[in-house]
């Protein structure tokens, strides 16, 4: 996994969460690139449609229209090529369910959506130290 220009694609369907997300993605150096899209239907097109140009990470909210965080990624780590890519995904449920069907998927981690702009921050540095491990 490269140092900097990381590409990160970002599936969240919350607007104002979106906005703050991408700018704090944007603002972090070792990320060069960040995608959005609204849902987890918009995910797999933009993979399908991205074959030659995988993002190196994919972070995605559970809960949202059309096809969910969950659904989503059942397909994408179904997926061969894919599946190589680290997953995250970030969410304000604290069900134990999902984090469970997560730890059996082979997500790389569950982080809790923050309710601050502060700890909304913290979210780039987390995903980059358990992608730099």
């Amino acid at each position: 996994m490269p140092q900097k220009n990381i590409h990160i694609i970002i599936a969240e369907d919350d607007l104002d969460d979106a906005d703050v997300i991408s700018e704090i993605f944007n603002k972090n150096p070792k990320f060069g690139k960040v995608s959005l899209v609204a849902n987890g239907e918009e995910l797999l097109n933009f993979l399908k449609n991205t074959a030659n140009e995988h993002p190196d990470v994919i972070l995605t909210d559970i809960n949202m229209p059309i096809l969910n965080g969950i659904e989503a990624l059942q397909e994408i780590l179904n997926h061969n090529d894919l599946k190589k890519i680290p997953c995250f995904v970030y969410s304000t449920s604290i069900n134990p369910s999902y984090k469970q069907q997560c730890d059996i998927m082979g997500v790389k981690g569950y982080l809790i959506k923050p309710y601050s702009y502060e700890a909304f921050a913290e979210i780039p540095m987390t995903i980059l130290s358990s992608i730099e491990a």
